[in-house]
Order: structure tokens, then sequence, then C-alpha cells
């Protein structure tokens, strides 16, 4: 996370998203948690993910989901943020009425930003909208406070708890050996490396020089 403040930030003056790659600004916020200064979380990874709107259907299936889910991301040493421009008193009263009608207490924080502040310097505002609304943004970022991975869904799509969870072990392994993940990948499935650069490599490495396959350990 970077030291720069949400205004100063170059995405809070333009429509551009954060990137992979990107130092993601510092903010303080009431969450239903708390005061939140997003900087207290370096060390872990972090999904901060954006909804359009609290008492919306497919907002609260991806709610409901997320919290079922979080023991597995505290177990990946990832905290879940949610954020949208709602008000505290409705993100509040939201979580309540999760609970009392379907039984499920949300785990993690959700950032109140009723002045866009945060969506904006983030690149989370939906500019399609009638109303200023946040789209259904996840940013995947890492112990240091940089952004790997981006996902943009509109409102009308719910995202899928599963996959986040797969991206997130995918990273992570990507991060600890500095080796590529293939197509649907899952942890114990073997992983591949970069491919061959130059013609002798090509030559050494064989037919498959461009898909090489990490050899799965034995024993």
């Amino acid at each position: 996370m970077s030291d720069q403040t949400l205004e100063s930030c170059p995405l809070y003056h333009s429509r551009a998203i954060l990137q992979i790659g990107d130092a993601v600004p510092d903010f303080v916020a009431r969450t239903t948690q708390g005061e939140l200064t997003f900087s207290s979380l370096r060390g872990h990874w972090v999904m901060l993910f954006a909804h359009p709107a609290d008492f919306t259907p497919v907002c609260t299936s991806e709610f409901i989901a997320l919290a079922r889910a979080a023991p597995q991301f505290q177990a990946l040493n990832c905290a879940l943020v949610g954020l949208s421009v709602d008000s505290l008193p409705s993100h509040l009263a939201w979580v309540e009425a999760i609970r009392e009608r379907f039984g499920v207490s949300i785990p993690f924080p959700i950032v109140e930003d009723p002045s866009m502040s945060i969506a904006r310097a983030y690149g989370m505002l939906d500019t399609t909208a009638q109303s200023s609304v946040t789209v259904r943004a996840v940013y995947v970022i890492d112990p240091e406070g940089i952004v790997q991975a981006v996902t943009w869904y509109p409102p009308t799509v719910g995202r899928s708890v599963k996959e986040l969870l797969r991206l997130l072990k995918a990273l992570q392994q990507v991060a600890q050996e500095d080796v590529l993940t293939p197509e649907g990948w899952q942890p114990g499935e073997p992983v591949m490396y970069p491919a061959a650069q130059t013609q002798d490599a090509v030559a050494e490495a064989g037919p498959a020089w461009f898909m090489p396959v990490k050899p799965e350990k034995k024993g």
C-alpha cells in the first residue's frame, strides 16, 4: 500500500481503474466493525470487493456465500473487506437483516463510502448507471499492498466465491514458487514454467517447449 492519499491518487480524477502491479492508496473509513485504516492490513492478502447496493438480491447472495467461505479465506491469510457507497446505517441494517432472515452473520467489515472518495480513487464507480453506484469490482492485494488481480462484473451478474478462492490460491502459489498455473488449476495439480525464450532453450525443451509442465514430486 502506498503513502498517497485518496485525493492524490491519479484515478481520483479519472475513470480508470487500478491495474495489476499498482500500489493501492491508503484510506481511513467507518465500517460495520469500527474504523478501518486500510494500511493496517499490510502483511495479509486482502480481497477488497465492491457491491452496487445494500438490500439487493445479487449482492445479498454474494455476501451470504462470502460469509460462509470466510474461514477458508482466513486460513489463506486473506482479509475480506466489502465496500459500497451506501451509508454505515444502511450497511448495519442490511447485515442484521441477513442475520435475521438467513441465519448468516457477516464476519468481515463493510466500508461506507457515501462521498465516493474511495470508489473514485480505486476506479470502482459504474459510469453506465443512472445513479452513482459501485460495480462488482474485486481487487486481490498482496501482503505488500500491490494489486495482483482485478475482476470486474456488471451489477446484473453475481461473482463466484469458489472462483475467487481458486484465484487467491493460484496467486499465492505463483508468489511462493515463481511458477505459472494453467487453466482451472487447483492446489496439488501440476504447475508450469515460462516458455523457452531462446533457440537453444527451445531445442533443449523439445516439441512442448511452449507449454513446459513442472514435474510432480514423487514420494
